[in-house]
């Protein structure tokens, strides 16, 4: 399509330029669409300056910190270990710096994207102004992203409390005291990693554990590993105020702090979008209204990624930008694949994808005490669970155990593909590995339905049938 159109009009405006709009206006570039993205701040987006690629830099120093201080149980001995804070400021620096290039202006302008740096606002059906501009589109791709959201706490604003986008910038000092509201996936990250490079970390929920969305296994596991890394656990009890340098917490009790971290959610950036202009239907909660195809209730408009309420993940983001671009260029209605995985990068990780335990007709568990690698790492306190389905499908799994994540990629293969017990049993998995577990847990089922009443008698029968010929 590039070249055709002289009207002025571009055939795919995309505003946002984080994962899934990047993803999206590349793709809809290598379909050779005149692509027009407008990024008001940066390319990269959340992940790459404020989310995925710094936390994860920074969980790496605080496993370095803290494998150092236990190694003596291997038999070496590290001595004491110190944090210098601003040479761990320089590593995350340095890791966000070595991927820019990739999400860089330079790098989408050489794929075929035409990027102005600007704040995009919907005026109508099918146009927008870019930098006060007025722009007509064929189509149009929302990729805005969301927001870290503070809670309605009397105190709170007050405190000047970091989140998840600014704590790279505004904590240049380890803080002696840090206070994290909020237990989930950010909160039990973030507050594990500054407990290991030496913070006194309490991580305050008003639930009544960490990590609701994870099975109650996995989030006992997780707590216990908090706690061993000095983290002070408070769940059970919400934030009513926040005064003096101190949370106040509804049983009466006081949690001081240094600094604030909150950590509680994500609300989407769609406020100043003009979506009304443009007929695009909100929810209650900002989100964009979409179909299974990422429309909106505008035809002409799609959107992607962390503003349509779907799963608030980068790799989510990134299909949904690709699966949207090509719905609205090619006249497709290709569906959200509704297989998702998450992982909480804690130290055990917790991966998982599917149904939770308690929705299976039979779970297959095995404790990582049984399984070799964990063994020689002297890791064994994580578990790896398969969810099977009268057929033997596997429909869920959960994996709680070092680089969790990773052995989460052949789950869930095994759930978008429908795969079974007999499936994963047949096939070879190197050894000795944490992916064993899974291997192990589907031989476990294959060999109790062996057993069974039924099969099992016709296979003993059998074995004694071709014993009694080869005796003759």
């Amino acid at each position: 399509m590039r070249g055709r159109r002289d009207d002025g009009v571009v055939d795919l405006l995309v505003i946002g330029g984080g994962t899934a709009g990047m993803v999206g206006a590349r793709t809809a570039a290598s379909l050779g669409a005149r692509v027009l993205l407008a990024e008001r701040d940066r390319t990269g987006g959340d992940c790459l300056w404020t989310g995925c690629v710094p936390s994860k830099a920074l969980l790496a120093a605080a496993d370095a910190a803290a494998g150092a201080r236990t190694a003596g149980r291997f038999g070496v001995d590290a001595g004491e270990v110190t944090v210098d804070f601003g040479r761990v400021r320089a590593h995350v620096r340095a890791a966000i710096e070595h991927i820019r290039p990739v999400d860089s202006r330079e790098a989408l302008e050489a794929a075929g994207v035409q990027v102005e740096a600007a704040e995009a606002v919907l005026t109508g059906p099918g146009t927008a102004t870019v930098g006060g501009r007025g722009v007509r589109f064929g189509r149009a791709l929302l990729a805005t992203g969301a927001a870290p959201a503070l809670p309605p706490v009397d105190g709170l604003a007050e405190a000047r409390p970091l989140t998840s986008e600014t704590v790279w910038d505004d904590l240049t000092e380890l803080p002696a005291r840090l206070a994290v509201l909020g237990g989930g996936p950010i909160g039990c990250e973030l507050g594990q990693a500054f407990a290991r490079l030496g913070s006194a970390v309490t991580v305050v929920d008003g639930a009544d554990r960490l990590l609701t969305e994870e099975p109650a296994e996995a989030s006992a596991v997780v707590t216990a590993a908090l706690r061993r890394d000095g983290v002070t656990v408070c769940t059970g009890s919400g934030v009513t105020a926040v005064r003096d340098g101190a949370l106040r917490l509804a049983d009466g009790s006081a949690v001081p702090f240094d600094r604030l971290l909150v950590a509680v959610g994500r609300r989407p950036r769609t406020a100043d979008l003009g979506c009304a202009a443009a007929g695009v239907e909100l929810r209650g909660d900002g989100t964009v209204v979409v179909d299974g195809a990422l429309r909106t209730t505008n035809p002409r408009i799609w959107a992607a990624g962390d503003l349509t309420g779907h799963p608030q993940f980068t790799h989510t983001a990134g299909v949904h930008g690709s699966l949207a671009a090509t719905n609205a260029l090619l006249g497709l209605s290709r569906q959200v694949d509704p297989v998702v995985p998450r992982v909480t990068y804690t130290s055990p990780e917790v991966a998982s994808v599917g149904l939770p335990p308690e929705r299976g007709v039979t779970v297959r568990r095995v404790g990582h005490g049984h399984v070799d690698r964990a063994v020689t790492d002297g890791a064994t306190d994580g578990f790896t669970t398969l969810v099977l389905d009268r057929r033997r499908r596997v429909v869920g799994a959960t994996a709680v155990g070092p680089r969790a994540g990773e052995v989460l990629g052949e789950l869930t293969l095994a759930v978008r593909e429908r795969l079974t017990t007999t499936d994963l049993a047949g096939t070879t998995h190197a050894y000795p590995t944490y992916s064993g577990a899974a291997w192990d847990a589907a031989v476990d089922d294959v060999r109790a339905r062996l057993a069974g009443p039924v099969l099992g008698r016709v296979l003993r029968a059998a074995v004694r049938l071709r014993a009694q010929r080869s005796a003759r």
